[in-house]
C-alpha cells in the first residue's frame, strides 16, 4: 500500500533523467549536443520521424534538465547541461562501487574456503 506521503511527492530528478536516456532518440540527441550546441532542425535532420514529434523527444530533454534552449529570432537552439549527467554518472559510480565491494568480500569469502580445505 502507498501512503499519501509517498504518493504526493514528486520523483526525484534522477528518475526523469534515466527515463530520458532510455529512448535512443534522446541519446542520439545528447550525444550530437556532446560537440557543440545546434539548431532544432540541426538536430532533427539525422532522424526520420515528423517535426513536432522531434519537438516532444526535446520537451523531454528540456523537462529534466539534461538540455537548455535559447532562441534567438525564429532559431531555437539546444544545448547540453552537464549538471543532471552528473548527478546520474555518480549514481551509477556509487552503484558500481557497491557491487565491487561486494565481489571482493565473495572473493574473499570462497578464498577462505580453498584455504580452510587444504
Amino acid at each position: 500500500m502507498i501512503s499519501l506521503d509517498t504518493a504526493s511527492q514528486s520523483p526525484p530528478p534522477i528518475d526523469g533523467i534515466f527515463r530520458a536516456l532510455a529512448d535512443p532518440t534522446r541519446r542520439g540527441v545528447v550525444e550530437r549536443l556532446n560537440r557543440s550546441p545546434a539548431s532544432v532542425s540541426e538536430l532533427a535532420e539525422p532522424f526520420e520521424m515528423a517535426l513536432p514529434s522531434f519537438v516532444e523527444h526535446l520537451k523531454v530533454l528540456e523537462g529534466c534538465g539534461l538540455v537548455q534552449s535559447q532562441k534567438t529570432g525564429r532559431v531555437r537552439t539546444y544545448s547540453l547541461s552537464p549538471e543532471p549527467l552528473k548527478l546520474a554518472e555518480n549514481w551509477l559510480a556509487e552503484q558500481r562501487a557497491l557491487w565491487e565491494r561486494r565481489l571482493d568480500q565473495f572473493d574473499a569469502y570462497v578464498m577462505s574456503l580453498k584455504e580452510s580445505e587444504k
